[in-house]
């Protein structure tokens, strides 16, 4: 008898085969994404990670693969209403005086509905799709496969690291269907919060009664995203005020704590109605040892100075085991890449603030795993992680605060 794994692999190989190979050549990449699209998370997921790594494959994929990057198609709200029942054992109504039919968002993992309790709480729910947890692993371990497989059939791909990336990119997704773990993770932030008796910012208050490792219950928020200038003025009497606090409230988390929002784009950032800052989503968090934290200060500030030295330096910090590295290679080494980061935060400066292209940093992030390991580093996870919320910040910068230098003023914010 065939297994589940076995059955979703047949009908992948069959669906990409139908989108495939009908039709010219030209549409291959948007018959490819239409497949992916169709097969549900995991494919998805992989598109995004297809948009964000244009040195890794061509540009025509990359380009249609940008669309895997917007809002997924919402699951019927009678699947929501299933899931919910079943992991909170009894009817909706038992639960909940009312649930918003419509999504407030909807991603490749979960999407999220506005209720209220039945003590009348203001919330929203967070429910993942049906058999999401068995598809990603099922999925996952099939793209790993292919990914080694490849490394060992085309040339130049046995060097480019592609299988350890896509085993980050399947630990990374596996993290973000915990929803105990990303509630533990709201409650640890909200704990700094309180230790650290900072009134600035707030996270929304967990409902465990109504939460499960698939249905996440939580205070709902409103606020608007830091991305919306236009919005933030009537928000905000001091929109530059408000940035500069969510800077000081996020790097003191990292410096005090060593743990860290690490998906801070978009909407995950609000200013709420009560002039508080509104951290959200967490299903991606970080956390960084002291010696990460002091070789990413020296990447830092070599990067604002120019110097790939210091760069390389600070590269070698964060790897306490390593030994015997040429510095001076590694430096020269690092050069090109570090035109490429002054191109970047040049782009950053002239762009608009509602976009970052992800595919640019995440090639530099690339590069940059590339250069370190074939000069026989290891970088960690957490600096792609942290160097990547720090451009995020640096885009809001440049709209509400341009005379303030996230790389070169990084120690406004040190504690």
């Amino acid at each position: 008898m065939l297994n589940s794994g076995t059955i979703f692999t047949a009908k992948t190989v069959g669906l990409l085969k139908d989108f495939l190979f009908s039709g010219n050549a030209d549409t291959i990449p948007i018959r490819l994404r239409e497949a992916f699209e169709e097969l549900g998370a995991t494919y998805i997921k992989l598109g995004q990670f297809i948009a964000s790594a244009p040195s890794l494959f061509p540009k025509e994929y990359v380009s249609e693969m940008q669309r895997c990057l917007d809002s997924v198609r919402p699951i019927p709200f009678s699947d929501v209403k299933r899931i919910i029942e079943r992991e909170l054992k009894g009817r909706i109504s038992d639960h909940f005086a009312s649930v918003e039919e419509q999504p407030i968002a909807s991603a490749s993992i979960a999407q999220v509905h506005g209720a209220i309790t039945k003590d009348g709480l203001d919330v929203v729910i967070k429910v993942q799709r049906p058999d999401i947890e068995s598809i990603l692993d099922t999925d996952m371990n099939l793209i790993y496969f292919a990914s080694i497989i490849f490394e060992k059939i085309a040339p130049g791909l046995n060097h480019s690291g592609l299988s350890d990336i896509v085993k980050d990119f399947q630990n990374s997704i596996m993290q973000e269907i915990d929803f105990v773990q990303e509630a533990k993770n709201i409650e640890e932030f909200d704990s700094y919060l309180l230790k650290a008796g900072e009134s600035r910012a707030k996270v929304p208050r967990v409902y465990h009664e109504l939460s499960t490792k698939k249905v996440l219950t939580m205070e709902r928020l409103y606020g608007v995203p830091l991305t919306d200038p236009e919005k933030l003025v009537g928000y905000s009497r001091n929109p530059k005020k408000t940035l500069t606090d969510a800077l000081d409230i996020w790097f003191a988390s990292l410096s005090h704590s060593g743990f860290f929002h690490a998906d801070v784009h978009a909407g995950n950032l609000l200013a709420l109605k009560d002039g508080r800052i509104g951290f959200i989503d967490f299903g991606i968090v970080g956390r960084i040892s002291t010696r990460v934290w002091k070789g990413l200060m020296l990447f830092m500030e070599g990067l604002s100075l120019n110097r790939s030295d210091l760069m390389a330096k600070g590269l070698i910090d964060m790897d306490g085991t390593i030994q015997g590295i040429d510095e001076k290679q590694f430096a020269n080494d690092l050069n090109r890449i570090l035109y490429q980061l002054s191109e970047f935060a040049m782009d950053i400066q002239m762009g608009d603030l509602r976009g970052l292209d992800e595919g640019k940093l995440n090639r530099i992030m690339f590069d940059i795993s590339d250069v370190s390991k074939r000069n026989g580093l290891r970088i960690p996870r957490e600096f792609a992680l942290l160097i990547k919320q720090m451009l995020y910040f640096d885009r809001y910068v440049k709209a509400l605060a341009p005379e303030i230098d996230i790389i070169r003023d990084q120690k406004m914010f040190m504690h």
